[in-house]
């Protein structure tokens, strides 16, 4: 795609910032993140949006960008939270910390008439993450919008220039999608975006980068590494679908990914090294410590397989990369070390050697990639499982008697949500073991084993979710099931944490 009337996001660090790329995808429009130093190498674009970031204005290392060239586009332009505050100050106005941290939901009062409002509710809810707020307003501008203290919230400086200090691409946000929509309505023309499109883009960047090399191409039965495998095939590519089975996989998991490839016509080559996984996980309880081991391990086992491949295909997306915060785009304050960003992978990065195609997507844009793939329904479908596969589920040390546990727990569970129509209408399910024994009574003796927590959440992208309200009836019978059928549990839970402020994943 040409980078002509794109609209240009500009990367300030925030955990959100992709997610407002993924809502103008949604609007269909075509937009590119850009770090703050590729700033100049934007093209020329249609839009431009400033997003938040974690730094405050004040701070010396504060990033900035040049004023008289972004002004000098002419397009319209939206500073969110931490952009509408860099914004103020580069119109003469200033920012000041603020006597309250705003971090939720709050009300956002209009004040008058304004395009970037246009049908929004008087009074909508908004979700905001700022300390710092606007305190010196430059003259001519405009405050459009207030919370409900009065504060100012929303600033116009000039026609088709806009600050907004709450997070519209959140779905806390009721009515942000149509707040970005009718900020993108102020530009005189931009590039539409379709996943079929996408698709030519990605193939034709994968066949410039293979060409005849060889490429080992990770699997597990998910749908990102399955999209990417059928993705390399499509493109042509020389590659060797490999499937490591680590010994951390739900139950039955090895013959289902088997069949399902087999299915797709993408032969895949099988490496059993369960034993050497678990003997490197013995005696370790941090989490931390449990990835980084096996994503080490993982990328041995690898190259122990594949010799002198000469490249290494990866389905990661970008949620894995933003939270991981080591793109070098990306200003992003860490929230953990994900299995495909441990040292191992930046070496290979650093020669050249790692393929991640998918890196800009997110779930629902990959399933979307996959439909245009052909890939059937089912295995698109499958919820999301974690690289570290069940070990991010045991807290604590790893064990076989505790894997074997949660599998059989996890099994009963998902089998519920399938009979009772569920599965479909969750992002992500599973049961996790609760590294706590409690007394129970069994027959007519008393017990003292492990508690195990159920959970199912809905989302978009995996970068906010909410627990789902299940039927009682479905955990219930679950609940008994579990009881029943699983020698060592005697307590099941069942979490209703958001994220923020818990993960989806327990570890």
């Amino acid at each position: 795609m040409q980078d002509q009337q794109h609209v240009a996001v500009l990367d300030f660090g925030s955990q959100y910032t992709q997610l407002i790329v993924r809502r103008v995808r949604e609007l269909g429009f075509f937009a590119k993140l850009y770090a703050i130093e590729e700033f100049p190498d934007i093209g020329q674009p249609g839009a431009i949006i400033l997003s938040g970031g974690p730094k405050s204005t004040s701070e010396p290392d504060a990033p900035d960008l040049d004023f008289d060239a972004l002004m000098g586009f002419n397009v319209p332009v939206l500073g969110v939270c931490y952009g509408m505050q860099l914004l103020n100050i580069k119109f003469g106005g200033s920012v000041e910390a603020s006597d309250r941290r705003e971090y939720g939901p709050a009300n956002l009062v209009l004040d008058e008439a304004c395009p970037l409002y246009e049908g929004i509710s008087k009074s909508s809810q908004v979700w905001m993450s700022h300390s710092d707020t606007v305190k010196v307003i430059p003259a001519e501008t405009k405050v459009i919008a207030r919370n409900q203290h009065g504060t100012p919230v929303s600033l116009q400086w000039k026609e088709g220039v806009f600050g907004i200090q709450f997070h519209p691409e959140v779905t806390h946000s009721h009515e942000g999608l149509r707040i970005l929509q009718n900020f993108l309505l102020q530009a005189k023309e931009l590039q539409r975006f379709r996943i079929d499109d996408f698709k030519r883009e990605i193939i034709a960047d994968i066949k410039e980068k293979v060409g005849t090399k060889q490429v080992v191409c990770g699997v597990s039965g998910g749908v990102d590494s399955t999209v990417l495998a059928v993705l390399l095939k499509e493109a042509g590519a020389n590659v060797r679908a490999i499937f490591v089975d680590h010994g951390l996989m739900r139950k039955n998991e090895g013959d289902e990914v088997r069949a399902n490839f087999e299915r797709m016509g993408v032969p895949i080559e099988t490496v059993d090294c369960s034993e050497r996984f678990l003997t490197a996980l013995s005696g370790v309880d941090d989490p931390e410590k449990k990835r980084v081991i096996i994503g080490n391990l993982f990328i041995d086992v690898f190259w122990d397989a594949v010799g002198d491949a000469e490249l290494l295909a990866q389905g990661t997306l970008y949620p894995d990369v933003i939270e991981s915060a080591s793109n070098a785009k990306s200003k992003a304050s860490k929230i953990k070390t994900h299995h495909n960003r441990v040292d191992r992978i930046l070496e290979l990065q650093a020669e050249g050697k790692v393929l991640e195609p998918l890196a800009e997507l997110f779930k629902d844009e990959v399933r979307e990639l996959g439909t245009a793939l052909g890939i059937p329904h089912d295995i698109l479908q499958r919820h999301p499982f974690p690289g570290p596969g069940l070990a991010v589920r045991c807290p604590g040390e790893v064990t076989e008697q505790k894997l074997k546990i949660i599998r059989d727990c996890d099994y009963i569970f998902i089998n519920q949500l399938k009979e009772q129509g569920w599965y479909d209408k969750v992002w992500q399910s599973y049961a996790c073991l609760v590294p706590v024994k409690t007394v129970g009574v069994k027959g007519d003796e008393r017990s003292y084993e492990w508690a195990i927590s159920l959970r199912a959440v809905i989302s978009e992208d995996a970068m906010t979710a909410d627990w789902v309200e299940l039927p009682y009836s479905l955990l219930r019978e679950a609940s008994n099931r579990i009881l029943n059928d699983v020698s060592g549990i005697n307590r099941v839970l069942y979490d209703i944490s958001t994220k923020p402020p818990a993960s989806i994943e327990w570890e």
